[in-house]
């Protein structure tokens, strides 16, 4: 089985992108063969500064091995190192039709928080398609948010392959309900975007101050604290056993409790599950020609592997 992901460099990583995508990404090595990809053609989209670009590159190869990827068992490389990308987006979008394009949830969203409605930008989705198309995946993991998006990639792939015969595999999506939504500072979903987030290896102290500046209601102390929707209970859930989530689940549902007492154990619990990443992740910044032979390694796998799908849909399409 193969299993394929994506992930932008176009900020800095917070934890919404490693309990939404890393760790999920990170567990499914032992189930299958895994191909990830540090999505730089994507974040020219948002991101205008070049040097910016390559750093945020190498800073999440950094924090996914940090955090537990292997580069014996997962490809992992930039997606710019295999032009195979763009010229597959070419050959399908020449059967994508614009009323496809035109519902992308996506598209509609990011140009009404102001990025410009560039080309890019609208045909976003199709690039995707060629991302995944091109190895030919089984499995791709996403959030909520994207499903359309690989609802988009089937439908593209199943108008190719009636065109010109079966060259693509059909995708399937996996969510993790549990992990789909990670909630922000502010309670909506944790995002560069809306600028709430919580920086996976920033500085510490920033850090600490960020948990403590969630948004919470007004419950007096000596009040129960409601559970439902509650982002500290939800961002808790994440790091902390069972028993440890119980625990403090009943303690707000006591009351006697303050909210600054409940940000303290947030910030307690994600100091600690993150530590040992933190510690491996600045030993790898010392070390970035070894990170960098990494990510050309998994570029010229990406690429062996890739090629018989491109060379298959050129033939089919007439261009060899």
């Amino acid at each position: 089985m193969r299993i394929l992901s994506g992930i932008q460099p176009s900020g800095a990583l917070h934890i919404g992108n490693y309990f939404g995508m890393m760790r999920p990404a990170i567990e499914l090595q032992s189930r299958g063969e895994t191909i990830y990809f540090i999505a730089d053609y994507h974040a020219l989209t948002s991101l205008e500064k070049p040097d910016e670009l390559r750093q945020n590159c190498l800073d999440i190869a950094y924090a996914f091995i940090a955090c537990g990827l292997d580069p014996a068992k997962t490809v992992i490389f930039r997606q710019s190192e295999v032009p195979a990308h763009l010229e597959l987006m070419w050959l399908l979008s020449c059967v994508t039709p614009m009323g496809l394009l035109e519902r992308s949830h996506s598209y509609k969203d990011k140009t009404a928080r102001g990025l410009a409605a560039s080309h890019s930008l609208f045909s976003y989705p199709v690039l995707m398609a060629a991302d995944i198309l091109l190895y030919q995946t089984d499995i791709v993991p996403v959030g909520k948010d994207q499903k359309q998006h690989l609802e988009i990639t089937r439908d593209i792939a199943q108008k190719f392959n009636e065109r010109y015969g079966p060259i693509f595999k059909i995708p399937e999506a996996e969510i993790r309900e549990a992990v789909a939504v990670v909630p922000g500072v502010d309670g909506q979903k944790m995002s560069k975007s809306y600028n709430n987030t919580l920086e996976l290896f920033g500085n510490p102290k920033v850090f600490e101050k960020q948990v403590m500046s969630i948004k919470t209601d007004s419950t007096p102390v000596e009040a129960p604290k409601p559970t439902q929707n509650s982002v500290l209970l939800d961002l808790y859930k994440l790091a902390a056993s069972e028993k440890e989530y119980n625990v403090l689940k009943e303690k707000m549902e006591k009351g006697g409790i303050g909210y600054g007492d409940i940000k303290k154990e947030l910030h307690a619990k994600l100091k600690d599950y993150f530590a040992p990443f933190r510690e491996k992740y600045e030993e790898l910044k010392k070390k970035p020609g070894e990170v960098e032979e990494v990510l050309q390694y998994g570029a010229r796998r990406a690429h062996a592997m890739a090629e018989p799908t491109l060379e298959a849909a050129r033939k089919a399409v007439g261009l060899s």
